[in-house]
């Protein structure tokens, strides 16, 4: 009897041993693509213990005290699956089925150690975009601005920063940089054409320099573009416009579907843009963009990306004019003073990745990329102000090889209750640079006077190790130090350079340290308040690194952000932060003059606020607002402005997916008037745009039209303050701008086949 009783109590504890599993663990992949999927939230239940899938779409859920009795996934654009723990097998693969994205599905992860991540995911997949600009407009409280062709990389206007094209915020797609250092035009510009709208898959942005694995450039933030792994549906799409405007695309996967079923995927995207524009001066704006990805699994747990592109562009400008002119009625309002500006360029890229997952899940990745760049640009901001008989149109002009590295190495531990994530990575550039030229001349090609011609030659490296501490459910800690080692080599081939000490090779190098502290605490299920702390930086221009010595040419800024995510209802998502940043110095080299600025240290204090409406599932309303107070710590109340920094911003809409067909959206962009010089005595105009877009989907085909401006407002798109002289007549210090677009509409047809 007593050995009948032992026995018994041995099958049940066994039978309570294994329904109180102690881990959970299985891999997340999509239905469609049978790819795994990243970012995906996994449950259990009770208790709502949660873990966030990784690059190889692996969960992993310890520590378990209560018998699991079912398990959720869900994520953002995917219906959620919940099934019973009794039908899982532990380790398994579930997968997702795509569907329209629902804010109801949005989940407030006390895994999640990026803020925006929820917004990022449900804007992308509601909203429809035209090109990788419109992607950047996407970003909470951040506007651009076009003012020399079609062509060009644009102005970045963020949390209080006029980033040029790219000073103080880092642009990547697929972990490529798209920052250029010591650029012929200015340093950190950021040209972003390359990339095919339709490609996107999805964008990580995070605001502020708080993460380990962001160095150079990420002053303000970081916005990573992913291209899609696979597309779903061949794409031919035709589409054509006022103002002589056009564009034809193409993508065709290259794999059949026995190649999908084995975890392969192969596609190719090309397109080509014309364009004449509105302005009065026709750009004959030209750009061919060509696009091939492979994506497949090589062995049990390895993973290989291969993409290649290329672009090739070239344009006509009208540039900017002065705004007393226009106000004089001497230069219409679209017109032009130089109709010699416009440019050529032109970018080659290669890039491998290689993700291998291990036995204990920890995932190894490698990447490896290559970059082809040309550049040619020709621009007159002062007209005759410098040379009253020639003009004062200048050239900058470059061609750059741009080779690079990234490795990390990713591993989830335990210490008793306490999961620890570590990321641990390197990275590398070399950019090398021939007869980087900063020229005065007439009619683009003839030389008047040589300004600056050399060789660039600049190497970075970086390392970084991340700790995320996951002390409980609704605890984390996240810490972060990096280090960046920056070599400077200029060979000078200008005897007339007046900052050099005569032709040479001069030499520099600089460092920096910076720590991260990160706080995140998950106050309910639909609640997170973060606290975030960080170092961050900018290069500068090895062309003027190498001259100033003694002088802080590695600027630190220093920032916090103490904000919150909840959701208050089912489809009412909110994100709102208040910030602070001081940079140590504002030190920046002007491209176009072959000089340097220096505003000294500066600090700003902000507020930002995002809320996500989604009252019917057909329905979604979208709104930012941003704030941003900034001003130069060195000089006297009045004077201290910082020229063209945002102050406040909005931009809203609403998105409409009928079930009949017919989808769109109506948008609006509000940028206020802001100081454009030190003491406010000229002011850059605030301006309130419309857009519409207007869309009839089916399974097999798509029409649509998209209109800018739809109220027909005229508005200034850039504006600097720059001292001017139209040919004959005397200096005027006032506002150059470049005007914004008109009314503007464009029809497309898109055919979807297999």
């Amino acid at each position: 009897m007593k050995k009948t009783l032992l026995l018994l109590v041995l099958i049940l504890c066994l039978n309570t041993l294994h329904a109180q599993q102690k881990y959970v663990q299985g891999k997340i992949i999509d239905n469609g693509t049978r790819l795994p999927l990243n970012g995906i939230t996994v449950s259990i239940y009770p208790g709502k213990r949660t873990d966030i899938t990784d690059e190889s779409g692996h969960f992993y859920i310890k520590n378990i005290t209560v018998p699991v009795q079912a398990i959720s996934v869900s994520g953002v654009g995917y219906a959620t699956k919940e099934i019973a723990f009794s039908d899982y097998k532990n380790g398994q693969s579930l997968t997702l089925n795509p569907q329209q994205t629902q804010l109801a599905d949005v989940v407030i992860s006390g895994n999640l150690t990026n803020p925006y991540k929820t917004i990022s995911e449900s804007d992308i997949k509601m909203r429809d975009i035209s090109n990788s600009q419109e992607v950047l407009r996407m970003v909470p409280g951040l506007f651009i601005g076009q003012h020399q062709g079609g062509g060009k990389a644009e102005q970045i206007f963020f949390r209080g920063f006029d980033n040029d094209h790219g000073t103080d915020i880092s642009l990547n797609v697929d972990g490529m940089p798209i920052n250029m250092v010591s650029h012929a035009h200015g340093h950190g510009y950021a040209d972003s054409h390359f990339i095919i709208p339709e490609t996107i898959g999805g964008t990580t942005y995070k605001k502020g320099p708080y993460d380990a694995e962001k160095g150079d450039f990420a002053t303000t933030g970081f916005v990573d573009f992913h291209t899609a792994n696979s597309i779903s549906n061949n794409i031919l799409r035709v589409e054509g416009g006022q103002f002589n405007t056009y564009r034809v695309l193409g993508m065709l996967n290259l794999l059949n579907e026995k190649a999908k079923a084995k975890n392969q995927s192969w596609y190719a995207a090309s397109e080509y843009r014309y364009s004449d524009s509105f302005f009065d001066h026709p750009q004959h704006f030209k750009r061919f963009n060509f696009f091939t990805k492979y994506h497949g699994q090589v062995a049990e747990k390895s993973w290989l990306t291969v993409s290649a592109s290329t672009l090739y562009s070239s344009w006509n400008a009208s540039g900017q004019i002065p705004e007393d002119a226009v106000n004089a009625g001497i230069i219409p309002f679209y017109g032009a003073v130089d109709p010699f500006e416009g440019g050529v360029t032109s970018r080659t890229n290669v890039n491998i990745q290689l993700l291998t997952s291990m036995d204990n899940h920890d995932i190894l990745k490698n990447q490896l990329y290559y970059s082809r760049y040309k550049f040619d640009l020709h621009t007159n901001f002062t007209f005759f102000l410098a040379d009253t008989l020639n003009g004062d149109e200048i050239r900058q002009r470059e061609s750059r090889n741009l080779f690079g590295y990234k490795g990390s190495y990713h591993h989830d531990s335990y210490i008793g209750s306490t999961k620890i994530t570590t990321n641990i990575g390197i990275d590398a550039r070399f950019d090398a640079t021939t007869n980087s030229e900063l020229s005065h001349t007439i009619d683009r090609f003839t030389l008047i006077d040589p300004i600056k011609l050399g060789d660039v030659t600049e190497f970075s490296a970086g390392a970084y190790l991340n700790e995320t501490f996951r002390f409980s459910d609704q605890f984390t800690m996240n810490a972060g130090l990096r280090f960046d080692q920056f070599y400077y080599r200029y060979n000078n081939k200008l005897a007339s350079d007046s900052t050099l000490n005569g032709v040479g090779i001069y030499t520099a190098h600089n460092n920096m340290i910076s720590p991260k502290l990160n706080f995140y605490y998950q106050a309910t299920d639909q609640t997170q308040f973060y606290l975030l702390f960080g170092k961050g930086f900018h290069s500068n221009d090895a062309r003027v690194v190498v001259t100033e010595k003694g002088v802080q040419t590695l600027p630190a800024v220093y920032s916090a952000d103490l904000g919150t995510v909840f959701k208050t209802a089912k489809n009412l998502l909110i994100n709102a932060a208040v910030w602070y940043s001081y940079l140590q110095n504002e030190f920046v080299y002007a491209g176009d003059g072959g000089t340097v600025d220096f505003s000294g240290r500066t600090q700003r204090i902000g507020i930002d606020f995002s809320a996500r409406y989604q009252p019917l599932k057909s329905l979604y309303f979208d709104a930012d607002l941003n704030y941003a107070h900034g001003r130069v710590l060195d000089e006297p109340e009045g004077e201290n402005y910082i020229p063209l920094a945002p102050v406040w911003s909005s931009t809203g809409g609403v998105t409409y997916i009928l079930k009949n067909g017919f989808n769109g959206s109506l948008r609006y962009r509000y940028l206020g008037s802001r100081a454009a010089n030190e003491d406010y005595s000229l002011k850059a105009e605030g301006y309130f745009i419309n857009d519409l877009v207007v869309n009839y989907t089916k399974s097999r085909y798509e029409i649509g039209l998209t209109v800018s401006n739809i109220f027909g407002v005229k508005w200034k798109e850039t504006q600097f303050a720059t001292e001017t002289r139209l040919k004959g007549q005397a200096p005027v210090n006032g506002i150059a701008f470049t005007p914004g677009t008109k009314f503007a509409s464009i029809l497309h047809l898109s055919y979807f086949f297999k």
